[in-house]
């Protein structure tokens, strides 16, 4: 047997939040032979399989979880030097992989750089940001079928990609094995000044260092005389007729709500941050609270990004 299954594994330390109970089972996997291995050690002891990657964007319950976790670690990556396809398996990092094909001379997505995560994880859920998402560079997804043991791959329509979202998202049966993305000639100069001005305006903008799952809840769809208040207080279009999340817990005066350890920052309210001792149970009450508050005074209904195990 390739991989190593273990017993009662923490997953706290894996996770951005920093909480979380441990796994009842736990093997790491870095391809998809070792991938099918552990579906298949699953299946034959009838228990269930969380997939676990970078570890933004998710919350562990305090108890743990009743399964085996694939652990999804650093993959294989090609860049054809000629045409500028990227090859990448899932569990590659997403800004080692925007610094390495810049100083190659490819690129194009710098505005990418500094979204936590793994390459797998940002098609999944159609990472963007500064108006630009991985689904513009997409071309097709390779994907493994967990319960019939199919791969497939699938194009870009194919991937209905749409805002955070993704085919993936919503069937998580489809478990993405390997991305091939296109990329455009850039200086490698230019290439590396543009990843770092976009973390440095990362960092102006969002918290960095702390423990969090990064942004809480989507930019959600509101109604016109939220988007027109929007546009007039900070004098800029909305996009999609989309308004800051962050924007309206502060709005709604939840910016440093706190439940146990739990708090809405200060700096940017759509984290939520682990300030010490915060519990899972913590962080669901604080964005529930967040929820009713911002559904009861504005009518919209704030979508967890977070995905919660």
């Amino acid at each position: 047997m390739a991989i190593i299954v273990r017993e009662n594994v923490q997953l706290s330390p894996l996770t951005t939040f920093g909480i979380g109970g441990p796994a009842r089972y736990f093997t790491d996997v870095a391809k998809e032979a070792d991938v099918r291995e552990a579906l298949r050690w699953a299946q034959e002891r009838n228990i269930a399989y969380v997939l676990v990657a970078g570890g933004s964007n998710i919350v562990v319950p305090d108890d743990g979880l009743d399964a085996l976790v694939l652990h999804i670690v650093e993959g294989e990556w090609s860049l054809e030097v000629e045409g500028g396809a990227l090859n990448a398996d899932f569990g590659c990092d997403l800004l080692a992989l925007i610094r390495a094909c810049g100083a190659r001379s490819y690129g194009g997505w710098e505005k990418l750089a500094g979204i936590p995560g793994t390459i797998g994880g940002a098609v999944r859920g159609n990472a963007g940001a500064f108006g630009s998402e991985i689904k513009d560079f997409v071309v097709s997804v390779r994907a493994l079928n967990a319960k019939r043991e199919e791969m497939r791959e699938f194009d870009n329509s194919a991937c209905d990609f749409s805002y955070r979202h993704s085919f993936f998202k919503d069937n998580p049966e489809w478990i993405i094995s390997s991305v091939m993305l296109k990329l455009q000639k850039i200086d490698p100069s230019e290439s590396a000044r543009n990843t770092e001005e976009t973390i440095a305006e990362r960092e102006r903008r969002h918290l960095q260092n702390v423990r969090a799952a990064g942004s809480f809840f989507m930019n959600p769809k509101a109604p016109s005389n939220v988007v027109e208040m929007f546009e007039q207080e900070k004098g800029m279009k909305s996009r999609e007729g989309r308004v800051p999340a962050g924007w309206l817990i502060e709005k709604a005066g939840l910016k440093g709500a706190r439940v146990g350890g739990a708090v809405a920052s200060e700096q940017h309210p759509n984290y939520i941050v682990n300030q010490g001792g915060a519990t899972a149970h913590d962080v669901l009450n604080l964005a529930q609270r967040i929820k009713l508050e911002v559904f009861n005074q504005f009518g919209v209904e704030l979508e967890e990004e977070a995905a919660i195990l």
